[in-house]
């Protein structure tokens, strides 16, 4: 079963996802990148050309797949949780963890990234807010758990999401390798 990623654009889905990825040996993918090779061309190009619905169409079925094949971390884009199938997916085929960012921490991360179609508005603050507001509900449903990110270290992040998934017993506490006795020459 997967660990899966939720939280608003630039909460730190990929970053932290690849790094727990790392520390637990799994395999890592961002279910944008996936999407992105699918489309053959940038997410902000087809969002431009084709609107959002066949976005999320195009991302309902990668989600679908990636939910019943991928064993390790999947990092969701920001809008995953806007499709009830998609909510339903995730919490019933994997560990899905919120990582949850007040607009605020996320508009100081991000506000200077031009690759996120949502945020691409006069006032990205305020559409975060509103994206905030609509969507934390979305995210908490689809969660079995919620880390509040704020400014903790990346690493500190992953040793926090470790720790809630062993003690929900996803995951067995990693014990180190007993120590042997030097020998004598």
């Amino acid at each position: 079963m997967s660990i899966i990623f939720v939280g608003l654009p630039g909460s730190g889905k990929t970053t932290i996802g690849r790094q727990l990825a790392r520390r637990l040996g799994l395999a890592f993918v961002d279910s944008d990148h996936v999407i992105e090779h699918q489309l053959g061309c940038s997410i902000r190009e087809f969002f431009a050309r084709e609107g959002e619905d066949s976005f999320r169409d195009v991302e309902q079925q990668v989600l679908d797949e990636l939910t019943q094949t991928h064993e390790g971390v999947i990092a969701t884009g920001g809008g995953a949780v806007l499709r009830e199938t998609n909510r339903r997916h995730l919490h019933d085929r994997g560990h899905v963890i919120y990582l949850r960012s007040t607009p605020e921490d996320v508009f100081r991360r991000v506000r200077h990234d031009t690759a996120r179609p949502l945020l691409q508005v006069d006032d990205p603050l305020s559409r975060l807010r509103a994206l905030f507001e609509a969507r934390d509900p979305l995210y908490r449903e689809a969660a079995h758990f919620v880390i509040e990110t704020g400014r903790p270290s990346v690493a500190t992040l992953v040793n926090m999401i470790i720790m809630q998934l062993e003690l929900a017993g996803h995951l067995h506490a990693s014990t180190p390798a007993p120590l042997q006795p030097a020998r004598k020459p």
